[in-house]
């Protein structure tokens, strides 16, 4: 399976993008080479800038240049793009109904011996509760290549979560990025399963060991928490009767939390979480980090067919 380097991607749709489009800022807080993106300085002068380790200032700053008519993206760690800068996404970004986007990188427990002060685990769930935001957690590196410029052509506070490092592909080249869509990976009929950023990749692993166990389940890529795309989570679980949700991120807020929003309306079935059980991260590799909070494909595997027994 082929792997990306997503901070690679990153820059270079970014590139891309700022040839094409003059008013692209991209603003960086002292993480311009942990972030692929410092090679944009010498590209665009003036253009990719480094404020210095002062995200909300940052955050300040895209505001104002988004109210002259630029076009700014601001990029950082997870924890910084969302914990420390709450405030100035509230009111000076989405009260304000400015044009910023986010770029959040080392999502959840990708992370890794950053360790717990740099591991969000709950920025889906502080930035969904934004009024008028547009929360999203990239897949792989092609689907981010493809999401940018669609997530450019659309106004107002777009939040980004994504890996900055190698992450497997789950797409090719032929995937169709709609910004408020999911993506059906596979058909199924005995349970749905629900599947985030990193964890979709996951999904597809375990989806193989539970047909060979009888359980043929649905794959649904959700990229979009919010606005999620409730008629497809609706459909596939009047079809089902079962859902689990797959996600990098604390299950208060986050993929579970907004999955169980719309189900509790419109189509109650029996529910299962996998995500991270209200904790803090900690320093360790991803893969120790999965098995440490019960989120690799033995686990899925393991509580759907509990689920399916139900």
């Amino acid at each position: 399976m082929a792997v990306t380097v997503m901070r690679e991607v990153l820059a270079d749709t970014l590139k891309d993008m700022m040839e094409k489009d003059e008013r692209i800022v991209v603003m960086d807080a002292d993480l311009a080479s942990a972030n692929g993106t410092f090679g944009l300085r010498d590209q665009f002068p003036g253009r990719a800038i480094d404020v210095g380790i002062s995200e909300a200032n940052m955050a300040s700053m895209a505001a104002g240049m988004s109210a002259y008519g630029m076009k700014p993206y601001i990029v950082t760690f997870t924890a910084f793009a969302s914990r420390r800068i709450c405030d100035q996404l509230a009111i000076s970004c989405a009260y304000a109904k400015q044009d910023v986007k986010i770029i959040a990188t080392d999502a959840g427990v990708t992370a890794q011996t950053n360790g717990g002060t740099h591991m969000s685990l709950e920025d889906i769930g502080i930035v969904r509760s934004i009024p008028g935001t547009v929360v999203l957690d990239m897949v792989d590196g092609v689907q981010l290549r493809k999401a940018l410029p669609v997530i450019h052509a659309h106004e107002g506070v777009v939040y980004v979560r994504m890996v900055r490092k190698d992450t497997p592909d789950v797409f090719d080249e032929t995937h169709e990025f709609d910004l408020f869509k999911g993506t059906h990976m596979k058909e199924g009929k005995d349970l749905t399963i629900i599947a985030s950023g990193i964890m979709v990749h996951e999904a597809m692993m375990a989806e193989k060991e539970l047909k060979e166990a009888g359980i043929n389940a649905e794959i649904i890529a959700i990229h979009c928490i919010k606005p999620i795309d409730q008629e497809m989570i609706i459909a596939s679980a009047r079809k089902t009767g079962k859902v689990m949700t797959l996600e990098n991120h604390n299950i208060h807020g986050g993929l579970y939390s907004a999955v169980a929003e719309v189900l509790s309306e419109h189509c109650p079935v029996p529910m299962k979480a996998i995500g991270i059980k209200d904790h803090f991260g900690e320093v360790g590799k991803t893969r120790f980090l999965m098995e440490k909070y019960g989120m690799t494909k033995e686990d899925i595997v393991r509580e759907a067919k509990v689920l399916c027994e139900k």
